[in-house]
C-alpha cells in the first residue's frame, strides 16, 4: 500500500512539473499571453523613466518579493544551456543588425573590446555572467513576447518614447475613448507608461516563472532583439539635475534634496518639510553639492544609485547582454529609424515626435564652472566606464583646466 501511495504522489508531482513546462513554452513562444491587461487604477505611478523603484527607495515588502532569491548567484541547471537549430539560427541573423552598417559594427564592437579589458578599464561586475546578477538589478530589461523584442531603458535617454512604443506593440494600455489599445504611440499618456505593472521586466521572472526563470532569461536573451539608448554621461546627469532638482519635485526633494542640503548646504535650523515650501524660501540643492553627494562614500552606503544617475554599465549590463543595437541620442532620429525597420514593427508605428531633452553638450562648460578640477576628474572616474564602452570623448577640457 505505501508503495503504491508513492507512486501516485510522484505521478502528481510530474504531472504539474509537466503542466509547468508546457505553460512556460506556450507562454514564451506566443501560444497565449499571461499578462493581460493592467487596470492602472490600482498601480503605482512614477514620474519620470522608472518603471519601479529601486531598491534605495522600495518598501521592504516589495523588495522582498521581487529580489527573494538574489541573496546569492544562480546558476543554470545543466539543461538550461541552449542550442539552436539551424533554422533558429538563419532566423537570428536575419534579426541581426546588418554587416554593412558601420556605425553599429564600431559601437559593439567597442563595448566588446571594452568589456574584454582591452581598454584597461577595470569596473565592478565586469567579468562576472549574467547567472550572477540579481533579479532586483534586472529592472530595466523590459521583454515583449509577442515581437520578441527586450528593451533596457535608461532614464534621460528618450526612454518614455521607446516605452510609448513598447505600450503599443504589446496592447498593454486600453484607450479610454476607443476602448480598444493604444495603436499611436503619440496618445499615450506619458504619465501612464512608468506604471510599475505596464510592462514585464527580467526583475519580475522569479515572482512569474520561479525555477524556470533563468532558463527563460537565457532562452529570450539569445533568440530576441535587444537594443539600449544612451547618451554622453556627463550631459545625462545634467539633464538629470535639471529634472529632479530644478523646479520642485517632492519625492526627490524628500530622498535626496533634503538629504544634499543637510550633508553639503550649511543649512542651519530645520528644512522645509516641502520642495515647494523650500524653493519658496530660496532653498535647493546646487548641482555642485549633487556631484559631491555623487562621489560622497555615503551615499551608495545608504542605498544604490537612482536610476536617474545610475551609470548605464549598471542598468542594462552590456558586458553580460549581447545588444544587437546601441542607439544614442545624440542620433536618435537616424538611429530610431534604423531600429523601427530592424525590429520590423516600422510598418506599425511611428516613434513618437514628442519634444526632444534640450540638455546640450555645449552646456557642459557652464554647469561645470564651478566644480573643481579635482571633483570633476573624481566625477569623470565614476562615469568613465560609461563613457569607455559607448565611445563617448572624454571631456579634456574640462578635466584639465579652470573654466572662466
Amino acid at each position: 500500500m505505501g508503495t503504491w501511495r508513492s507512486l501516485r504522489v510522484a505521478f502528481v508531482l510530474g504531472s504539474l512539473f509537466m503542466l509547468l513546462l508546457i505553460i512556460a513554452y506556450w507562454d514564451d513562444v506566443g501560444g497565449f499571453n499571461l499578462y493581460p491587461f493592467q487596470d492602472l487604477k490600482h498601480g503605482s505611478l512614477h514620474s519620470d523613466c522608472g518603471s519601479r523603484r529601486l531598491p534605495s527607495d522600495t518598501p521592504a515588502s516589495a523588495a522582498s518579493t521581487i529580489g527573494a532569491q538574489s541573496g546569492s548567484p544562480v546558476t543554470f541547471p545543466p539543461t538550461a544551456r541552449i542550442t539552436l537549430s539551424p533554422e533558429e539560427d538563419a532566423r537570428k541573423e536575419g534579426n541581426a543588425v546588418p554587416a554593412g552598417d558601420g556605425d553599429q559594427d564600431v559601437r559593439k564592437q567597442r563595448v566588446t573590446d571594452v568589456c574584454s579589458g582591452k581598454n584597461n578599464v577595470e569596473f565592478p561586475g565586469r567579468t562576472r555572467v549574467i547567472e550572477q546578477i540579481p533579479y532586483r538589478e534586472l529592472d530595466h530589461l523590459i521583454v515583449d513576447d509577442t515581437h520578441q523584442i527586450i528593451y533596457c531603458y535608461v532614464p534621460k535617454v528618450a526612454c518614455t518614447n521607446w516605452k510609448k512604443v513598447l505600450v503599443v506593440l504589446s496592447q498593454a494600455l486600453i484607450s479610454p475613448s476607443s476602448g480598444k489599445p493604444y495603436t499611436d504611440p503619440e496618445a499615450v499618456p506619458a504619465e501612464l507608461v512608468h506604471n510599475s505593472s505596464l510592462h514585464l521586466t527580467f526583475a519580475k521572472f522569479w515572482h512569474h516563472y520561479g525555477s524556470l526563470s533563468r532558463y527563460l532569461m537565457a532562452l529570450k536573451l539569445q533568440r530576441y532583439t535587444k537594443f539600449l539608448f544612451v547618451r554622453d554621461p556627463f550631459v545625462r546627469l545634467i539633464s538629470a539635475f535639471r529634472n529632479k532638482f530644478g523646479r520642485p519635485n517632492e519625492d526627490f526633494y524628500k530622498q535626496f534634496g533634503s538629504v544634499m542640503l543637510r550633508r553639503f548646504g550649511n543649512v542651519s535650523g530645520s528644512l522645509p518639510e516641502t520642495a515647494a515650501a523650500a524653493f519658496a524660501a530660496g532653498i535647493k540643492p546646487t548641482f555642485q553639492q549633487f556631484i559631491t553627494y555623487l562621489l560622497d562614500p555615503e551615499t551608495e552606503k545608504d542605498g544604490i544609485f537612482n536610476e536617474h544617475w545610475r551609470q548605464v554599465y549598471r542598468l542594462c549590463h552590456p558586458c553580460q547582454i549581447k545588444y544587437d543595437f546601441i542607439g544614442h541620442l545624440e542620433t536618435l532620429e537616424e538611429d530610431t529609424e534604423h531600429l523601427l525597420k530592424l525590429l520590423k514593427v516600422d510598418h506599425l508605428l511611428r516613434f513618437p515626435s514628442g519634444a526632444r531633452n534640450l540638455t546640450s553638450t555645449s552646456w557642459e562648460r557652464d554647469w561645470f564652472a564651478q566644480i573643481p578640477i579635482e571633483t570633476r576628474k573624481e566625477l569623470y572616474k565614476l562615469y568613465e566606464p560609461d563613457f569607455e564602452l559607448f565611445g563617448y570623448t572624454k571631456p579634456d577640457g574640462l578635466l584639465q583646466q579652470q573654466l572662466d
